[in-house]
């Protein structure tokens, strides 16, 4: 499979929202998102502990976007250009036609049914634009509000990893799901 072109890059949009890439005005909102240890729960990395962290995750986020190597798309809503969330598509594999789908939600937009549309639109490109023959999510087996979301749009668990990663000094468990393309059983 031939790398995908990200130039220019695809813009989706939604009934309510418009999926657009991810620009240094969002410092803030990146900052909020990924120091707010609510949203991080359940993932393995670091709070950002301040706004330099964000500038600096920004410029690698659209690095790799030149590079071809990830897609990262900030969810706004379409009367307000604000941040409220971001969705990827990363670890594209070309050879092996996957990448896994990766997505957070600002608190207050939680629970509305935005990461439904922004994930129905990204799988929509993924599969169809794209070309993948599969689409995976890996998750933190205690975080259900991402496991059902996957589930709703027909992931499969493809695999359960006990004690597989380390961090802040304990072992956690991964779960991954998978999701063919719908004309590729």
């Amino acid at each position: 499979m031939e790398p995908f072109n990200f130039k220019p890059f695809p813009e989706l949009q939604t009934e309510r929202l418009l999926l657009r890439r991810l620009v240094e005005q969002d410092e803030n909102e990146i900052f909020q998102l990924r120091s707010d240890e609510s949203i991080s729960k359940y993932l393995t990395r670091p709070l950002q502990k301040n706004i330099d962290e964000a500038r600096s995750f920004i410029q690698k986020i659209n690095t790799g976007i030149e590079n071809n190597e990830s897609l990262y798309w900030v969810l706004c809503l379409k009367n307000d250009p604000s941040l409220i969330g971001t969705i990827c598509l990363w670890n594209i594999s070309w050879e092996h036609e996957r990448a896994e789908v990766g997505f957070e939600l600002l608190p207050g937009f939680q629970k509305k049914g935005y990461m439904q549309e922004a994930l129905t639109a990204v799988l929509d490109f993924g599969f169809n634009s794209m070309r993948f023959h599969s689409i995976e999510g890996v998750v933190n087996p205690d975080n259900q509000s991402s496991i059902k979301i996957l589930e709703k749009n027909h992931f499969v668990r493809e695999g359960y990893f006990r004690e597989n990663v380390f961090y802040k000094g304990k072992f956690l468990d991964t779960a991954v799901y998978s999701l063919l393309s719908p004309g590729k059983k």
